[in-house]
C-alpha cells in the first residue's frame, strides 16, 4: 500500500510539473526578439517557424532550431541553431536580446557586416559558431565579456584588423577558431593566460611576428594541444622554449617565413603527433630524436633549405577538425 501511495505521489508530481511547463508563458522579451529575427530572415527559415511563440503554443511545436527551458513561471530561449539555410543579410541584432542564450549557431549562411558590440550582452553564452559566413570588419572588444564561452568559431569570414586582446578575458575558452580571415598584426601573447585553451587556429590570415613573442608569458598555454599558425607571415626561428608546451600534439607552421635550425628540445614534447614545417626557410639538419619519437606520425619539411638527406615522416595531409570535435 505504501509503495502504491509513493507511486501515486510521483505520478502526481510529474503531471503537475508537465502542466506547469505547458502553462508557462514564453518571456515577452524572447518572443519579441525571435519575431524580429523571423521578419528579417529568408523563407527557408520562416516556413518552419509557425505561430507567434518560438517555444510553441498549444498544439504548435517550438520553432525549428529553437530550444527553450523553464525558469520560474516563464519559458526562455536558451539555444538558437539556424545553420546552412542561406540566411542573407546583416547579423540579426535582435539576437543580442536573447539574454539566456547558452548556444548560438548561425554557421554556413550568408551573413554580412560586423558582429555588433551588443554581442557582449549574452553573458550566459557557452558556444558561438559563426563560421562560413561573409561577416567582416573588426571583432568588437565586447566579445571578451562572454565569460562563460568555451567554444568560439569565427573562421572562414572576412574579419580584419588585429585579434582583440580581450579574448584573453574568456577564462573558460577551450576552442578558438579564427582561421581563413584577414586578421593582421600579431597573435596576442595574452592568449597564453587562458588556462583551458586546447585548440588555437589562426591559420590563413595576414599575421606577423614570431613564436618567441607568442609564448613570452611564462607558463603560458598550459593545456594547448593544437596550434595552427600556418599560411601567415611569421618570421624568426622556433625557440627551444616551445617545448614547454608539453601537451602539444599538432604544430602547424607551414607557409610562413620562418628560418633557422629545428631545436632538439621540440622532439621532447611527449605526445607530438603532427609537425608541419614545410614552405619556410628552415635550414640545417633534423635532429635524430624526431625520427625516434614514439608518437610522431607526420613530419613535413618540403620547401625549406635543409641539408641533403633530411627526410620527412609520413604522408602530408590537411588536418581539420570535424563538427563533432568542435562540440567536445
Amino acid at each position: 500500500m505504501a509503495s502504491f501511495c509513493s507511486l501515486t505521489l510521483i505520478l502526481i508530481s510529474i503531471f503537475a510539473f508537465s502542466v506547469s511547463i505547458a502553462n508557462s508563458k514564453t518571456l515577452k522579451r524572447d518572443v519579441k526578439a525571435l519575431n524580429e529575427i523571423k521578419a528579417s530572415l529568408g523563407w527557408r527559415v520562416v516556413y518552419a517557424w509557425i505561430g507567434d511563440d518560438p517555444c510553441g503554443d498549444g498544439d504548435l511545436p517550438p520553432w525549428s532550431g529553437v530550444t527553450c527551458s523553464t525558469q520560474g513561471d516563464y519559458r526562455v530561449v536558451t539555444e538558437l541553431e539556424v545553420y546552412a539555410v542561406s540566411i542573407v543579410g546583416p547579423f540579426p541584432i535582435a539576437v543580442t536580446n536573447l539574454l539566456d542564450l547558452t548556444r548560438l549557431d548561425l554557421h554556413n549562411n550568408k551573413l554580412t557586416g560586423p558582429i555588433p558590440p551588443q554581442i557582449g550582452r549574452l553573458r550566459r553564452l557557452r558556444m558561438l559558431n559563426l563560421r562560413w559566413n561573409k561577416l567582416q570588419d573588426v571583432l568588437p572588444p565586447e566579445i571578451g565579456e562572454l565569460k562563460r564561452l568555451t567554444h568560439l568559431s569565427l573562421s572562414f569570414n572576412n574579419f580584419k584588423g588585429e585579434i582583440p586582446r580581450e579574448l584573453a578575458n574568456l577564462p573558460e575558452l577551450r576552442y578558438l577558431y579564427l582561421q581563413e580571415n584577414r586578421f593582421t598584426g600579431r597573435v596576442p601573447a595574452e592568449l597564453g593566460t587562458l588556462q583551458n585553451l586546447r585548440h588555437l587556429d589562426v591559420g590563413n590570415n595576414h599575421l606577423v611576428g614570431t613564436i618567441r613573442e607568442l609564448i613570452r608569458i611564462e607558463g603560458g598555454f598550459p593545456v594547448l594541444r593544437n596550434l595552427y599558425l600556418n599560411n601567415n607571415y611569421l618570421t624568426g626561428g622556433i625557440p627551444a622554449q616551445l617545448a614547454n608546451l608539453t601537451n602539444l600534439e599538432i604544430l602547424y607552421l607551414s607557409y610562413n617565413k620562418m628560418s633557422g635550425a629545428i631545436p632538439t628540445a621540440l622532439a621532447h614534447i611527449p605526445k607530438l603527433t603532427y609537425l608541419y614545417l614545410d614552405h619556410n626557410q628552415f635550414s640545417g639538419r633534423i635532429p635524430d630524436a624526431f625520427y625516434k619519437h614514439p608518437f610522431l606520425k607526420e613530419l613535413y619539411i618540403e620547401g625549406n633549405a635543409f641539408r641533403p638527406g633530411v627526410n620527412p615522416i609520413g604522408a602530408h595531409k590537411v588536418l581539420e577538425l570535424s563538427d563533432t570535435d568542435f562540440l567536445v
